[in-house]
């Protein structure tokens, strides 16, 4: 009896030191992290008045100033839309190519070589000419975030096809189950684990290209604030929006793991 007990006592003991770990070496990198910054900015050890501008402080002051006029909360609502629209196109366009290349093994040999073509430009690439053919405004950065996302959804749905045991769709042929039944009732549901890793992948690219794409002559987003804050050289604010922008890509990135991780266990 005294055995099992001290047993349990080392498990839940091992159990709190991970979870002091899980708390302590993330906490511990972002302090250093921030002790980086201060000491690269700090004019005490010899760092330029224009670095100044950019250090913990200044943007902690910015930040303050920024929450109180809530002059950040317009252009943050406008980046999002944009994200949730392009990542929209990108599944009425990214899932059905996945599921045809994943079906047909025509359309797979005939266009894989195309796609893989496309999947490597950069698609800040297309940036003028999305701008000659879509104009100034959203158009073109939908387009841009859209082109940057499809690529993993379709790859991903393709490969959940791929991945699914042939014997469910002999059986389901064997019962004279129509192709849309099949793929109502058995392709669709084994393929939501790859969609979802396919729109966290495509949720990362939209966030990394949209920052730049809304420096197209838009009036409002992200991207254009930090262009405003440059020309107004108001570099605390610069730096309060940049990291305000990698808090709201981590928190995007964290909603699509989530969903990941509800889903799998819910199967």
């Amino acid at each position: 009896m005294s055995e099992s007990v001290e047993i349990q006592a080392d498990g839940l003991s091992a159990s709190g030191r991970r979870l002091e770990l899980g708390w302590l070496l993330p906490a511990g990198g972002l302090l250093l992290t921030l002790a980086l910054w201060w000491l690269a900015t700090a004019p005490e050890l010899g760092a330029s008045p224009l670095a100044a501008r950019f250090s913990p402080a200044a943007t902690w002051d910015a930040t303050l100033a920024l929450a109180a006029t809530n002059e950040l909360w317009p252009h943050t609502v406008d980046s999002l839309r944009r994200v949730v629209v392009g990542l929209v196109l990108a599944l009425a366009v990214g899932v059905p190519i996945g599921l045809l290349v994943g079906v047909s093994r025509t359309f797979e040999r005939s266009t894989t070589a195309t796609f893989q073509f496309l999947r490597m430009i950069s698609p800040l690439s297309w940036m003028p000419l999305a701008v000659m053919a879509l104009g100034i405004g959203d158009a073109p950065v939908y387009f841009l975030l859209a082109f940057a996302a499809v690529w993993p959804i379709a790859l991903n749905v393709a490969a959940g096809v791929h991945a699914i045991d042939p014997r469910w769709q002999r059986l389901a042929r064997s019962l004279a189950a129509r192709r849309l039944e099949v793929l109502i009732g058995i392709v669709i549901p084994a393929i939501v684990g790859h969609l979802l890793t396919g729109v966290r992948l495509a949720i990362g690219l939209i966030w990394v290209v949209l920052v730049p794409a809304e420096m197209l002559g838009v009036q409002a987003g992200l991207g254009y604030f930090i262009l405003d804050t440059r020309d107004r050289m108001a570099y605390g604010e610069l730096m309060a929006v940049i990291l305000f922008i990698g808090l709201l890509g981590y928190l995007l990135d964290l909603a699509a793991r989530l969903a990941h991780r509800a889903w799998d266990r819910r199967d």
